[in-house]
């Protein structure tokens, strides 16, 4: 082990950190962090809905990472901790694919001692995020069949903008979904049904958390080779990698440059993707 792996290692080693969740996210977070990194985790009782809900009922405010912030800062704040962790996640249609769902996980850790912020990061498109507006119970059966109930759990509302007091969670049997669907058909003549993506009820959500783990770990174990600091991260992609038939520069990444939070160190990467051409078919020129 070299100088620089020994003074990352020791960063962390034997520490215990907080864990900023009340949804489960430990099964996941937690047997990386001892294994990978002998970093011991706790969960506090903080109620982390505060800083926002997939379930409608508070709104988040700001950005993803700085809800996950939030959530750390309020962990560390209750338990006087100096090493603390949270995870947020996103849910929406891809970028560059029209109608395709696509959600981002983030899991921060923020370490007070050694004044570091360290963000690990995946994207994945797989996902079971989706939701239904209905108006016979069978069309909610139909729906719930298509994205993995019960494993997987739904919330039931008269409406998208339905107040917290029509909002039905924790919905994992087909009895209990017949009795929601019922009740708002009943009350509203409709009924909005969403995937629940609250981890402990989206095991598939909870694997790509698992994802964003193991990617904060290889960025802790990616080291400033100047001043030995963890966490050296891509801060700026350039686009540009030139089309394999006509040269001409594309959407794709050209480069990447890495910089170190800690001192002046930065390093430019060319083809990080360990791709020097782009295919014709990404070329504007090409395949216009």
């Amino acid at each position: 082990m070299t100088t620089i792996e020994q003074q990352r290692d020791s960063l962390f080693h034997g520490r215990t950190a907080v864990l900023a969740t009340m949804h489960r996210k430990e099964q996941v977070i937690t047997p990386l962090l001892q294994q990978e990194l002998g970093i011991q985790v706790v969960v506090p009782a903080l109620d982390t809905d505060q800083f926002g809900t997939f379930t409608r009922d508070v709104k988040r405010s700001g950005d993803q990472l700085s809800a996950a912030r939030l959530k750390a800062e309020a962990a560390l704040q209750l338990t006087g901790s100096d090493l603390a962790l949270a995870s947020e996640g996103s849910f929406g249609m891809h970028p560059a694919i029209p109608f395709l769902p696509y959600s981002r996980e983030i899991v921060v850790l923020i370490d007070l001692v050694n004044d570091l912020e360290i963000v690990g990061t995946a994207l994945s498109t797989e996902t079971n995020f989706s939701h239904i507006q209905v108006t016979q119970l069978e069309e909610a059966h139909t729906f719930a069949q298509k994205v993995d109930f019960p494993t997987h759990g739904l919330v039931v509302m008269a409406a998208p903008s339905a107040a917290p007091a029509d909002i039905i969670k924790d919905i994992t049997t087909a009895e209990a979904l017949t009795e929601a669907v019922t009740e708002m058909l009943s009350r509203f003549g409709q009924a909005h049904l969403e995937t629940d993506m609250r981890a402990m009820h989206n095991p598939t959500r909870m694997k790509i958390i698992a994802q964003a783990t193991e990617n904060l770990v290889q960025k802790i174990r990616q080291c400033c080779p100047q001043c030995g600091c963890p966490g050296l991260d891509i801060v700026e992609q350039q686009a540009g990698l030139p089309c394999a038939w006509c040269g001409s520069p594309t959407h794709l990444i050209l480069a990447t440059r890495y910089a170190c939070q800690k001192c002046s160190f930065q390093q430019k990467v060319l083809f990080p993707n360990q791709q020097e051409k782009a295919d014709p078919a990404q070329c504007n020129y090409c395949n216009p």
